[in-house]
């Protein structure tokens, strides 16, 4: 793979999937690209990125693009966040949405399912608590193949084991052969929808508990920057954002403020002074937006 080469993956990562590659990952290219380029019948990254370059080829540029963002998930990663979700969120959203007893939680990058079903899970175990509610859990992702391997609800026998409670596996699980199909009530409960978190995504609607873990760390600052004042727009006023234990909106954004003694948990910010503005694709600060009205 030459510069030349690198340099218009990357560009083209960046545009389509706001993947934004350092100079130094030219090995996590080559490892995940190669493959795809064989499986193509080409010799390698060079004849895959001639072949891009000429047009005409999206489903390939499609198979690039998921094949550098498909990332590990697992069953309650991270564990804190699932406590947080039964521990703090859900008595606080099942308390404030009591009149109109419904409840939404997206699943910002959801990949093969395990985080949308690991909520569902939580969710199913409140029993009567939440018993008439109408409940929706959507999943988002940029590849419509994860998302199709989500539906289906199958898991090897690898996969179950990571982060999944015994307990949970038997009562929600059916086993086929050596894999492990999910029971069709909490596969009923996701909703499956391809996004790109860099287009629009108003028309999802409202939530009240966003999870957005482990992607946006993906992202260079303005990207992260606008993401979340989107997300802002599409969150409850008195709802939640959950992030990955490496992420923060600190020095990035005050649309959101982190939840005291919670790691990794936000609320929006009521309080912030005004709402950055895009001007031109720029983000600007109040006095630049009024500048740039005169």
């Amino acid at each position: 793979m030459t510069p030349l080469d690198y340099e218009f993956l990357r560009k083209l990562l960046k545009e389509r999937s706001g993947l934004d590659l350092s100079a130094d990952t030219q090995y996590l290219v080559e490892s995940r690209l190669v493959p795809l380029a064989r499986k193509a019948g080409l010799a390698g990254i060079t004849d895959l990125v001639q072949k891009m370059k000429g047009g005409g080829v999206e489903p390939l540029v499609a198979e690039v693009v998921e094949a550098m963002t498909t990332n590990e998930t697992f069953f309650f990663r991270d564990k804190t966040p699932f406590d947080h979700l039964k521990d703090t969120m859900l008595p606080a959203i099942l308390q404030a949405r009591s009149a109109r007893r419904s409840l939404r939680i997206w699943c910002a990058a959801s990949s093969t399912g395990q985080e949308p079903y690991s909520i569902a899970m939580c969710l199913k175990g409140l029993g009567a608590a939440i018993a008439g509610w109408k409940v929706d859990i959507v999943a988002t992702d940029l590849s419509q193949g994860v998302l199709e391997k989500s539906k289906a609800g199958i898991f090897s026998q690898f996969e179950v084991q990571r982060g999944l409670p015994i307990q949970l596996l038997v009562k929600h699980f059916t086993q086929i052969g050596d894999m492990w199909q999910l029971n069709p009530d909490i596969r009923s409960m996701v909703q499956h929808r391809q996004l790109n978190l860099l287009q629009d995504f108003g028309h999802l609607g409202t939530f009240d508990i966003i999870f957005c873990r482990n992607v946006l760390i993906y992202f260079d600052q303005d990207t992260k920057t606008g993401i979340f004042e989107r997300l802002s727009k599409v969150v409850e006023a008195d709802g939640f954002m959950v992030l990955g234990a490496a992420e923060s909106v600190v020095g990035i954004t005050d649309a959101f403020k982190p939840y005291p003694d919670r790691r990794g948990l936000y609320r929006p910010n009521a309080t912030r002074s005004a709402k950055p503005m895009f001007v031109g694709g720029m983000l600007q600060k109040p006095a630049a937006v009024a500048a740039a009205a005169r």
